[in-house]
C-alpha cells in the first residue's frame, strides 16, 4: 500500500510545524525567530488547505501570517538592537518551564486519546455549505456564529499596534 500525495504533504507540514516551532522559541536571534514563526503559520495554513478548509486557510494566512508577523517584525525593528534574546534564567525557572511543558503535553495527549473523531463526510447537495451560509455565520451573533472572535482579533491587532508605538516611543 503506497503513500498518497496528501499524506506526504501532511507529514512535510507536520515536520515543518514541529521543527520550526521549536526553533522559534529556542533561537537567539529575533529575526530568525520571526521567520520560523512565519513558517509555522504558513504550514498550519497548508494543513487547512489539505483538509479543504480553504476559507480557514486563507484567514490563517491573512490574519496571522500577514498581520501578526508583520507587526512582530516591525516591533523588533522599532524596539531592539542586534542583541540576544536570552537573559540567563536560573535552574528553578528552567525546571518549572520543563514541568509545565510536560504537563501540557500530557494533557494534550489525554484529550486526543479520549476524543472519538468522526469520519469525513463528502459534501452532497443536502449538506453543501454555500458562501451565503458562511457569510451569515461570520457576521451573526448567535450560537456557532463568529462575529465575536473576529472582533477579538481586531482588538488583538489594535493592542499590538498601540503596544509597539508605546514601546518604540519610550525614549
Amino acid at each position: 500500500m503506497g503513500i498518497a500525495l496528501h499524506q506526504i504533504v501532511f507529514f512535510v507540514a507536520a515536520i515543518l510545524i514541529i521543527v520550526c516551532s521549536i526553533l522559534t522559541v529556542t533561537t537567539k536571534h529575533l529575526l530568525r525567530s520571526a521567520t520560523y514563526l512565519l513558517i509555522v503559520l504558513f504550514s498550519t495554513a497548508m494543513l487547512y488547505f489539505l483538509l479543504d478548509y480553504t476559507f480557514l486557510g486563507a484567514a490563517q494566512i491573512i490574519v496571522y501570517a500577514g498581520g501578526i508577523v508583520v507587526l512582530y517584525v516591525f516591533s523588533i525593528f522599532l524596539t531592539r538592537s542586534n542583541k540576544s534574546l536570552y537573559a540567563f534564567a536560573d535552574k528553578g525557572k528552567l525546571a518549572s518551564a520543563a514541568v509545565a511543558a510536560i504537563a501540557g503535553g500530557v494533557i494534550l495527549l489525554m484529550c486526543i486519546l479520549s476524543h472519538s473523531f468522526a469520519l469525513q463526510v463528502a459534501p452532497t447537495a443536502d449538506n453543501e455549505v454555500t458562501m451565503d451560509i458562511i457569510g451569515q455565520a461570520l457576521t451573526g451573533t448567535g450560537k456557532y456564529q463568529y462575529l465575536l472572535p473576529f472582533e477579538a482579533v481586531s482588538i488583538l491587532l489594535l493592542a499590538c499596534i498601540v503596544g509597539g508605538i508605546v514601546i518604540a516611543r519610550k525614549k
